[in-house]
C-alpha cells in the first residue's frame, strides 16, 4: 500500500465518464479528470496515479509505458482489455469488480430461459463456467427445483468441491438449455475462444437453447448461424463476437438479442463503483466516500419464477437493437439500469 495521506499533492486519477455513481466521490483525495472510454491517451495518463476504466479502454504498454500509473481499476468483471502481465511486471496493480453484476446476469439468464419455454421442473440446465455468475444461476435454479449440470475444468482441477462437475460433451448431450459464463481465454490449458463451435453445437439435442451472456467469441458465430438457420436450436445472445459491430444475420435469427446489458442492473453498477473505490483506498491508503452504494450480494433463501419474470423482460431490450443494430453502443450507454429481483 502506498500512502498519500501526508503527500503534498492530491492523487491524480483519470476516470471513464460513463461509470455511474462515481463522480464526486474521489474529489476530496484526488484531482479527477473524466474522459470518454476511448479518450485515454499516453499523454493524458502520463502523470496519473490511477486509471478507472470500463470494458473498451485498452491498458497495455502502448498506453502505460513511462507513466506514473500505479493502479488500473476496471468497473467490470472482465479484464480482456488489460495486459495484466505487463502491468504486474511494471509495478501496476490491476483490480476488477468480480461478482458485481452477477445477480443481474442471473436475472437476465433466468428471465430469458423462462420466457423461452424452459420448465424448471422438467428440464435440465447446463452451466459452462460456474464462478460468481454461474454460481448464482445454479443456486437460483436449484431453489426452483431445476436439475443443474456444471462444466468448469479450472475449478474442478483446483479441487473446488462446491459443485459436481461433468464433461462438456455430457453436459451438451443432457441439457435442454446451456448457458455460458466463462471468461474469454485464447491460450493456456483451457482456452474458451470458440469453445462452442460446429462440433459442440451438433451435440446439443434438437429443440435446445443456447444462452451467451459471457463473451461473444466463446461461440463460433458462423457455426451458430448455420445451426439456427435450420431451426434445430434456438439462442439468446447478449454478447457478440466483434461487438459493438455485430452479425445482423445472427440478430435476425434470435428471439432474444440484446446489447451486452445482461449485468446492467442498478445494484450491480453500484457494486462495481464500490469495488473500484475500495481498490483506490487499498492501493493508496486513502478514505473515499462510498455512502449509499450497494454492498456485496447475499444469496436469498428462496426465489421464484414469478419474482424473476416480474422483475425484467429482455424482449424490451431486444426490440430497440433489432430496429437499430448500428446503435449498439449508444443503446448501451443510455441504458436505464433495471433493478434486480426483490427477494427481501
Amino acid at each position: 500500500m502506498t500512502s498519500h495521506r501526508e503527500c503534498c499533492r492530491k492523487l491524480r486519477i483519470i476516470a471513464d465518464n460513463n461509470i455511474p455513481f462515481l463522480e464526486g466521490r474521489l474529489e476530496k483525495v484526488a484531482d479527477v479528470k473524466y474522459v470518454d472510454q476511448f479518450g485515454f491517451t499516453p499523454e493524458l495518463v502520463k502523470d496519473a496515479d490511477a486509471l478507472i476504466i470500463r470494458t473498451r479502454t485498452r491498458c497495455d504498454e502502448a498506453l502505460l509505458k513511462g507513466s506514473s500509473v500505479k493502479l488500473v481499476a476496471t468497473a467490470t468483471i472482465g479484464m480482456d482489455q488489460i495486459d495484466v502481465e505487463w502491468c504486474r511486471k511494471n509495478g501496476i496493480t490491476v483490480a476488477n469488480s468480480p461478482g458485481c453484476n452477477a445477480p443481474g446476469v442471473a436475472q437476465y439468464v433466468w428471465s430469458s430461459l423462462l420466457r423461452s419455454g424452459f420448465d424448471t421442473k422438467r428440464h435440465t440446465l447446463g452451466i459452462v463456467g460456474c464462478g460468481n455468475v454461474g454460481g448464482i444461476v445454479a443456486e437460483w435454479g436449484k431453489m426452483m427445483g431445476c436439475r443443474i449440470l456444471v462444466n468448469d475444468p479450472p475449478r474442478e482441477e483446483a479441487g473446488m468441491t462446491d459443485r459436481e462437475y461433468v464433461a462438456l460433451e455430457k453436459l451438451l448431450h443432457e441439457s435442454d438449455a446451456v448457458t455460458l459464463h466463462t471468461p474469454l481465454i485464447k491460450g493456456g490449458d483451457h482456452p474458451t475462444f470458440h469453445l462452442i463451435g460446429k462440433k459442440e453445437l451438433a451435440e446439443m439435442p434438437d429443440g435446445s437453447l443456447l444462452v451467451n451472456a459471457a463473451r461473444g467469441a466463446v461461440i463460433d458465430t458462423d457455426a451458430l448461424i448455420d445451426e439456427l438457420t435450420t431451426s434445430r436450436l434456438s439462442a439468446v445472445i447478449d454478447t457478440w463476437e466483434g461487438e459493438p459491430a455485430l452479425n445482423t444475420k445472427l440478430l435476425d435469427l434470435v428471439d432474444i438479442g440484446t446489447f451486452h446489458i445482461a449485468g446492467y442492473s442498478f445494484e450491480g453498477k453500484q457494486r462495481a463503483t464500490r469495488m473500484v473505490l475500495e481498490a483506490v483506498e487499498e492501493t493508496f491508503g486513502v478514505e473515499v466516500d462510498k455512502t449509499g452504494l450497494t454492498p456485496a450480494y447475499q444469496m436469498p433463501h428462496a426465489i421464484s419464477e414469478k419474482i424473476i419474470l416480474d422483475s425484467y423482460n429482455p424482449i424490451d431490450d431486444t426490440l430497440p437493437l433489432k430496429e437499430a443494430p448500428s446503435q449498439f453502443d449508444i443503446l448501451r450507454k443510455n441504458y436505464n439500469y433495471r433493478h434486480e429481483p426483490d427477494v427481501r
